[in-house]
């Protein structure tokens, strides 16, 4: 199995990674909404419009978005008209939120948010049509052991689509968010959050995380078919995609 590198939110010797990016979520859930849209100047909605764009072609009537937060990623797939979304996460934090948002939105009647854990997915095998990820795979304890949970629950054919923050390589996007996310996000995300290490953890996590080629080796390693990736704004964040 391959695990991403030992990053974690607070370093605490008795607790895993995941029982930290928890705690984390559940500490940041009240101001998640506003930081995650103040912090990206409103450009994450545009790659999620893109990344749902993939799935259009398979016409989904059931999606599952893991790691859901409180939900924009399976608002986005309303889009798609399905029949069913179920956002999944593992802070019930930010789930909170996210019910409470569906609730005022109307939207509680088609999205259901439930906890879970990505490397142990409480779903039958073969159920979903479609897999959604928005900056989630990088929080995982075991990179490949979530992937594979993944792609058990997708149908045959079905379609995995995976968001995700990369390391722009070309002059001046690398320099410009290499100061960004490492000075700005930081110093604003304890500043609003009152969390000392939770954007401080972004982009370690981001730095650790095994981006394009390697990710695409890993999801190809796991079963993944079709497996393809387009980077977005100037390579700050990609999107993957893969069949079953």
């Amino acid at each position: 199995m391959v695990e991403s590198k030992n990053v974690k939110p607070y370093y605490k010797e008795e607790a895993s990674k995941k029982e930290e990016v928890a705690e984390m979520f559940n500490n940041i859930s009240k101001r998640y909404d506003f930081l995650n849209h103040f912090l990206s100047l409103g450009i994450d909605k545009i790659w999620r419009k893109k990344a749902i764009k993939k799935l259009m072609k398979i016409s989904p009537k059931r999606i599952l978005d893991i790691a859901t937060g409180t939900g924009d990623f399976a608002i986005a797939a309303l889009k798609l008209n399905p029949e069913e979304i179920v956002g999944v996460d593992i802070s019930q934090g930010m789930l909170d939120v996210g019910i409470e948002k569906m609730r005022k939105k109307n939207y509680d009647h088609i999205i259901k948010m439930q906890l879970g854990d990505s490397e142990n997915l409480p779903f039958e095998t073969d159920y979903f049509d479609a897999l959604t990820v928005g900056f989630g795979v990088r929080n995982y304890e075991n990179l490949e052991k979530g992937l594979a949970d993944m792609l058990r629950v997708l149908r045959p054919d079905g379609m995995a689509v995976i968001l995700e923050f990369s390391k722009p390589k070309k002059f001046p996007i690398k320099q410009l968010f290499g100061f960004y996310s490492k000075r700005l996000i930081p110093f604003f995300g304890k500043l609003i959050s009152k969390d000392k290490r939770a954007y401080a953890y972004l982009p370690e996590s981001v730095e650790a995380f095994p981006e394009g080629e390697a990710f695409k080796a890993i999801m190809k390693k796991i079963g993944y078919k079709n497996i393809e990736s387009k980077l977005v704004s100037g390579g700050i964040a990609t999107i993957y995609s893969g069949t079953k």
